[in-house]
C-alpha cells in the first residue's frame, strides 16, 4: 500500500492517495491529536470517547470485503496513525470532497448520491453489514461539548444535511449508509457546552457549515 501527499486546503485535514489491488484510491485524514473527543457512526471506532485522528477512505464499489474495520486499521497503520481514531468508509471520488467553515467550525463532506432515497420506507432494513458509507460528513468545532451536546451535534448535522439534499433539488433525505463524525476538544474543568441544537451558538454555526458542504456536493451531481 503506498500513499502520496496532496495539500488539503483546511488546516487539520489531508488528503491522501494508495494504490490497492491495482486501482488508485484516495483518503481523508485528520490528524487531531490527544485532546479531543469524537462522536460518530463510523465503522471503526464508533460512538463517542478519545479519538486522535479520523480517516475517510474510499473503497471500490461493490465492496467486497467482509471486515471494513480491519480494512481500516490497515489503511490507518500505512499512514502511521496511532491512538484510538474514527474510520469511515465510502464508495464516494473523496477528491471531489467540499470544505465549508463558520467561525471556527469546519465541515468536510463527501457526496456519492447514486444509491439515494427516503429514511422511512415500507421495506424491511437488513441484518448484515451496510455496504460503504456515500455522504460521510465530518465536523471540528474549537470547543467542549458535553455528551449531551455531542450526540445533539449528530442530529443537527443530519438535519443540516437533509436540508442541503432538498435545497439541491433531491428527492431524498440521505443515502441508506451516510455516516456522521463529529470532532471537539475533550472537556477540562468544565463540562462542555450544554447544547448543540440548530438555534444554540454552536449548533448553527455547525448547521451552516455542514449545509454549505453537502448543498456545494450535491450540487456538482445534479
Amino acid at each position: 500500500m503506498r500513499s502520496v501527499r496532496i495539500r488539503l486546503p483546511e488546516q487539520r485535514g489531508e488528503l491522501l492517495a494508495r494504490r490497492e489491488d491495482g486501482l488508485e484510491l484516495h483518503h481523508l485524514v485528520w490528524r487531531l491529536g490527544p485532546g479531543w473527543r469524537v462522536c460518530s457512526s463510523a465503522v471503526l471506532g464508533g460512538g463517542i470517547g478519545p479519538r486522535e485522528w479520523i480517516l475517510n477512505a474510499q473503497v471500490p464499489g461493490g465492496y467486497p470485503r467482509m471486515d471494513p474495520d480491519r480494512h481500516l486499521a490497515e489503511i490507518a497503520a500505512a499512514e502511521r496513525l496511532s491512538g484510538p481514531g474514527a474510520g469511515l468508509m465510502t464508495a464516494a471520488d473523496v477528491t471531489a470532497y467540499t470544505v465549508a467553515a463558520e467561525e471556527g467550525v469546519t465541515a468536510t463532506a463527501t457526496c456519492g448520491l447514486g444509491v439515494r432515497g427516503w429514511a422511512a420506507v415500507p421495506a424491511e432494513g437488513t441484518e448484515g453489514p451496510p455496504l460503504p458509507g456515500t455522504v460521510n460528513i465530518v465536523v471540528t468545532l474549537p470547543v467542549p461539548l458535553s455528551d449531551a451536546a455531542l450526540v445533539n451535534a449528530v442530529a443537527t448535522a443530519t438535519e443540516a444535511k437533509v436540508q442541503a439534499l432538498l435545497d439541491a433539488g433531491l428527492d431524498c433525505s440521505g443515502t441508506p449508509t451516510d455516516s456522521v463524525c463529529i470532532a471537539a476538544p475533550a472537556p477540562d474543568a468544565t463540562a462542555g457546552e450544554p447544547f448543540a441544537g440548530p438555534r444554540s451558538l454552536w449548533g448553527a454555526r455547525l448547521a451552516r457549515a455542514v449545509h454549505a458542504a453537502v448543498l456545494d456536493g450535491a450540487l456538482r451531481q445534479s
